[in-house]
């Protein structure tokens, strides 16, 4: 499985002065935005690393998700959360010629933590060997950042004073998250099932 964006949130799109307000950074040197691109990194780090831990994407942008094979010929779970629509399935053959779906032929089953791409009837398609299904969708919780729900905001905004703060520590571990965000967070995840004998 291949996702990639089509086209990444662009910088415009992320709270900058939000965040350098966060940092409490001084303002009126005439060099206010030195570290711009900077913080900019942080943001984008802080959205990559609560989009991984939610798989919710945030701003809604464009991806492309590409599958040697469906796992399951009922039912393709897309690997982030809320799809808002499907653009297109494309199937290609081992040799190269692609074939677009008709609409028709498949719906977007919405699902908070795990939206599926259903045929309308019967299987998907079969993707033969060597070839590929290649699904265009948006996905994401908010056209605009104002629009995102105030806790997924503000847990951005910690998590890259985190990253800026401690950025030349390189004493912290894979996974490091600091509780508050991740307790902000938390109700974003989809759930696990635990499964224990019964006495």
């Amino acid at each position: 499985m291949i996702l990639t964006e089509v086209a990444p949130v662009p910088d415009s799109a992320l709270p900058l002065e939000a965040f350098k307000a966060h940092l409490r950074l001084g303002t009126g040197f005439g060099e206010g935005n030195l570290q711009d691109s900077v913080l900019i990194g942080f943001l984008r780090a802080a959205v990559s690393a609560i989009e991984a831990r939610t798989g919710k994407g945030l701003i809604r942008r464009t991806f492309e998700w590409v599958l040697p094979r469906w796992r399951d010929p009922s039912r393709a779970t897309f690997p982030v959360a809320p799809v808002v629509a499907i653009s297109a399935v494309v199937v290609e053959d081992g040799a190269g010629s692609q074939t677009t779906l008709d609409p028709g032929l498949y719906h977007l089953e919405q699902d908070t933590h795990h939206p599926k791409l259903r045929p309308a009837r019967g299987h998907l398609p079969l993707v033969a060997k060597g070839g590929s299904a290649k699904i265009t969708f948006e996905a994401g919780l908010a056209t605009h950042w104002g629009d995102l729900p105030a806790d997924l905001a503000q847990a951005v905004l910690m998590l890259a004073a985190h990253y800026y703060e401690y950025r030349e520590d390189t004493g912290l571990h894979g996974g490091c998250m600091p509780f508050g965000v991740t307790s902000l967070i938390e109700r974003y995840r989809a759930p696990r099932l635990s499964l224990r004998a019964v006495q």
